[in-house]
């Protein structure tokens, strides 16, 4: 018998006009269990309000499949359990229910704090299962009616259909007609309404001027006085990256040794209206402020945002005594998560065409007199940097390295990278052949082969075993990711478990609050650990173990705002 307890006489059968809107005990367990299975950790921690949205929407994605579950069984023509059957059934689904939420909900506490004494946060306080429950509650009754309507839809349509066409095609062309209607309303208003909102958001957000940045007086600097790019074109975030950093004085007290002003070119949305024009006027900018003619040049692409890392590029300007260019070019106004779940493609052609431009007029220069030149990005910065590489394009004239730091699920390179590891690596920490071309770091070193030396082109993959945004699966639903299935990093939880369906959303909303968590963990990258992976690729001459420690020091729990 199914294990619903259905007592309509009509329910045996698999065209029914309507079963009415009432609640099914075995969807409800179905449902309970999926809220149980999200109180488990994940990469990052929660507090209750976030922990409660997500129990509901997990709670009401199992109501639903349960619902679905069901619809199968009397589709099939399979018993239907009726009278005292059907109300012991009822009764025992819902003691399950009430006990495995009592006995998750003990203990979800425990599974926060196992997160959080890896990160070194404190502990959650006695009321948070109590709050995440009352939330979760709060956040699961509109959804299951707006679960209800849908089925109402359903049955209207199942109904219709069955006047034209067989009883059994029209319960599922019903189904799938209201379930492609449905997508069709999200994906193409609800989303695309979103992005436009965000875009807006966004944009105006980057377009304040934010008090205590001015214009940079050095010539050296985008945005100046001598610049070809407008300051008031560069958004909140280009404004901030060429108004800051160190100079040249500064770099030289540190140093005991004469030191350059560093150049930062950073060109704006806004500032051109298409990815080649914006391309253009940083070449210009370039060619103006003589980048080319610096011992060290970075084409470093941002996050979807705008923002760059002033934790990597200001201890970057230090090592080189500032003989230094770094060229950036905004293509997005949308934080990393947004960008990677609805805009996967954003900025790839900006990266593509900035790069080129730049590689195509490095490369012709001579080989002595040439910057060493490397690419850079966090975060959605990373991939699209990666996407902008053609490997087989610079064979006879290849870069000097790269250093990627949060690199993105959707990277293809990093992908490539990590499944080409020695099998005895970890996945979040793999060693890839001989290492004399690519390693990876997190934040206790850098992992390689023994005894390897690295070549002429150096590439490097800094990431956090607990970044969401580096190991997210979009797979996760049904398959268990192959990390979860090794021994976990030292800052992930170790009673962390793969869930299918539950898992999925627990990692998409740790993408989403993966900021939410102490600096040096998540997806929180820390000028303490740029510092070594810096020193690795970029091998500053003269430099010794006794400047690093100083600048270490000097770096130590530096905040990029």
């Amino acid at each position: 018998m199914t294990p619903d307890a259905d007592t309509d006489r009509h329910a045996a059968r698999p065209g029914p006009a309507s079963r009415g809107l009432s609640l099914s005990w075995f969807s409800l367990l179905i449902g309970v269990i999926f809220f149980a299975a999200s109180l488990t950790p994940s990469l990052i921690p929660r507090d209750f309000v976030l922990q409660g949205v997500l129990g509901g929407v997990v709670a009401a994605l199992g109501y639903g499949l349960g619902q679905f579950l069901m619809f199968v069984w009397r589709y099939m023509e399979l018993p239907v359990a009726q009278g005292l059957t059907a109300r012991v059934l009822h009764a025992g689904f819902g003691v399950m229910s009430v006990g495995i939420a009592i006995y998750f909900l003990q203990r979800a506490a425990e599974w926060q704090n196992s997160i959080r004494e890896r990160v070194g946060m404190l502990p959650v306080d006695e009321a948070h299962p109590l709050y995440t429950a009352l939330i979760a509650i709060a956040v699961f009754i509109p959804l299951l009616v707006a679960g209800w309507g849908v089925q109402l839809l359903m049955d209207t349509a199942r109904r219709q259909l069955q006047r034209f066409i067989p009883r059994r095609v029209a319960n599922v062309a019903g189904i799938a007609l209201v379930a492609y209607g449905s997508w069709a309303l999200v994906d193409g208003f609800v989303i695309q309404r979103f992005l436009a909102f965000a875009d807006d958001v966004y944009g105006e957000a980057s377009a304040m001027f934010v008090p205590g940045v001015a214009r940079p007086d050095a010539p050296t600097r985008s945005g100046s006085a001598a610049s070809l790019v407008a300051w008031t074109d560069m958004g909140r975030w280009g404004r901030a990256f060429v108004a800051s950093g160190p100079s040249a004085a500064e770099i030289a007290e540190f140093t005991g040794r004469p030191a350059e002003a560093p150049i930062r070119i950073y060109v704006g949305r806004n500032s051109a209206p298409t990815p080649a024009e914006r391309t253009e006027l940083a070449f210009a900018e370039m060619l103006r402020t003589g980048a080319f003619d610096r011992q060290v040049l970075v084409i470093a692409m941002p996050v979807g945002s705008g923002w760059l890392d002033a934790g990597s590029h200001d201890p970057l300007e230090f090592m080189h005594g500032g003989d230094i260019a770094t060229v950036a070019v905004q293509y997005s106004y949308l934080v990393s998560w947004i960008s990677l779940v609805f805009e996967t493609d954003a900025g790839l052609e900006q990266a593509a065409t900035l790069f080129d431009r730049v590689y195509d007029h490095w490369k012709d220069l001579p080989e002595d007199a040439r910057p060493e030149l490397y690419l850079h990005g966090i975060s959605q910065g990373a991939l699209v940097s990666m996407a902008s590489v053609d490997v087989l394009q610079m064979l006879g004239a290849p870069i000097d390295g790269a250093l990627w730091a949060g690199p993105p699920f959707a990277s293809d390179l990093w992908r490539q990278a990590t499944l080409s590891r020695n099998h005895a690596s970890p996945f979040h920490l793999p060693v890839v052949g001989d290492s004399s071309v690519v390693r990876f770091a997190n934040q206790r070193g850098i992992a390689a082969a023994d005894d390897t030396q690295w070549g002429p082109v150096r590439v490097l993959f800094l990431q956090y075993g607990s970044d969401p945004i580096v190991f997210f699966n979009p797979l996760a639903a049904l398959r268990e990711p192959e990390w979860m299935t090794e021994p976990p990093a030292f800052d992930v939880s170790p009673q962390l478990r793969w869930v299918p369906f539950v898992t999925l959303f627990q990692l998409a909303l740790d993408m989403a609050i993966s900021q939410n968590i102490r600096r040096g963990y998540g997806h929180r990258y820390i000028a303490e650990d740029y510092i070594p992976a810096w020193l690795a690729v970029t091998r500053p001459l003269n430099w010794t173990e006794a400047d690093t420690r100083r600048l270490m020091e000097r770096f130590a729990g530096f905040d990029p705002g």
